[in-house]
């Protein structure tokens, strides 16, 4: 019998994280019960952190319970816990572990949940560890957050030395990261895609540029994970280019924005992205070198794949076994000349061929093997 699960991930919703897909899967033979972030750093006294705060103690406890999911199909059980973010040692670490064990016990006890799995995609849940009665502990490491910004870094760090001490099975989501944890069992387990979605034809999106143009995309993160100066080249040297970019903006784009041939239309659904990715000439993945982007395996690469257009991208430890479908490029000279020559290229049935047993499925198969080994 499949063991259920308690999973600290992030918030959920918006645009799935790999344990959000993972969980969908999962959720299919057992249930789970997520427990919304509890962060990675201490609040700041500043405007984006007060309205954060101030929206997790107004936001209900429980989100959604078994059979009122987004998918009615879903056993999933999604709830915020109030606590303290990254607790300092002694007094508060204990105050901080009560409050999380006293508001998730009854949702345990009204779920049925008996002995679960305790799945944790962040270090900081480590204070949960050996209060919830579970049958083991698993840690599922997506990030380097050693390298990730807006992380607390020290707190974060010790808090994952604790939690590698106490876990069952590490999984990682990269082979970079994999090398990375210390531990007697860690299993890499790469992302998976949610290959129908995107394979499966839609129609382009009713905001999709009408200029006549070529069009390179990118959606996920505008953050500083992106190779502004990069882009803002290639921007201004390929005026006969429109390049669109769609997802939530954290750091300044107004630069960019400047330039008539680019456009920032915000977040989309997840289910939206194909009636974009699916449309453009070339999907772009313009990355920074850096030790974040060296250790992560982005959920958008396959997603590319399957939606069938060229994929130009920059340098990273993931993007090499795709070397042979991906151009991949170190500088702007050799972006633009992969634009260029992707123009008028034909959709890669081979991409697609590539990633086809690479499914949330076939991903959630194989780390059922792992939990029920436990």
């Amino acid at each position: 019998m499949a063991r259920d699960l308690v999973i600290f991930g992030e918030d959920w919703g918006g645009l799935p994280s790999s344990s959000q897909h993972l969980a969908r899967e999962l959720a299919k033979t057992r249930k789970i019960l997520w427990i919304n972030s509890i962060g990675l750093r201490r609040p700041r006294v500043t405007w984006r952190d007060i309205k954060r705060a101030w929206n997790k103690l107004l936001a209900p406890r429980v989100v959604s319970s078994f059979g009122n999911t987004p998918n009615p199909n879903e056993n999933i059980h999604v709830m915020n816990v109030l606590t303290i973010p990254v607790p300092r040692e002694g007094l508060e670490r204990r105050i901080a572990t009560w409050l999380l064990t006293s508001q998730i016990k009854p949702a345990m006890k009204k779920a049925g949940l008996v002995k679960p799995l305790l799945w944790t995609s962040l270090p900081t849940a480590v204070d949960a560890c050996g209060h919830l009665d579970e049958a083991g502990v698993v840690y599922y490491c997506g990030d380097d957050f050693s390298s990730l910004e807006g992380v607390d870094h020290k707190a974060v760090a010790d808090r994952e030395r604790e939690l590698l001490a106490r876990t069952n099975l590490v999984i990682a989501a990269s082979e970079k990261l994999a090398t990375c944890l210390p531990s007697r069992d860690t299993r890499m387990l790469p992302h998976g895609v949610d290959y129908d979605l995107f394979t499966t034809p839609v129609q382009r999106a009713m905001d999709f540029p009408a200029t006549g143009c070529p069009v390179a995309g990118f959606y996920g993160s505008i953050s500083t994970w992106l190779d502004m100066e990069l882009i803002e080249t290639v921007v201004r040297r390929l005026p006969g280019w429109h390049f669109l970019f769609i997802g939530k903006s954290t750091v300044d784009t107004s630069r960019l924005s400047h330039y008539p041939n680019v456009t920032f239309l915000g977040e989309r659904a997840h289910d939206q992205l194909p009636s974009y990715s699916q449309h453009w000439c070339v999907s772009m993945l313009p990355f920074v070198d850096n030790p974040q982007i060296r250790a992560c395996n982005p959920l958008k690469l396959r997603e590319y794949l399957a939606a069938g257009r060229p994929v130009v991208s920059t340098r990273f430890p993931a993007v090499e076994q795709y070397e042979d479908l991906v151009t991949v490029v170190d500088d702007a000279d050799a972006m633009i000349s992969a634009l260029q020559r992707s123009a008028m290229a034909e959709s890669n049935p081979m991409q697609r061929g590539i990633v086809a047993d690479h499914t949330w499925s076939a991903r959630a198969s194989e780390l059922s093997g792992w939990l029920e080994s436990l």
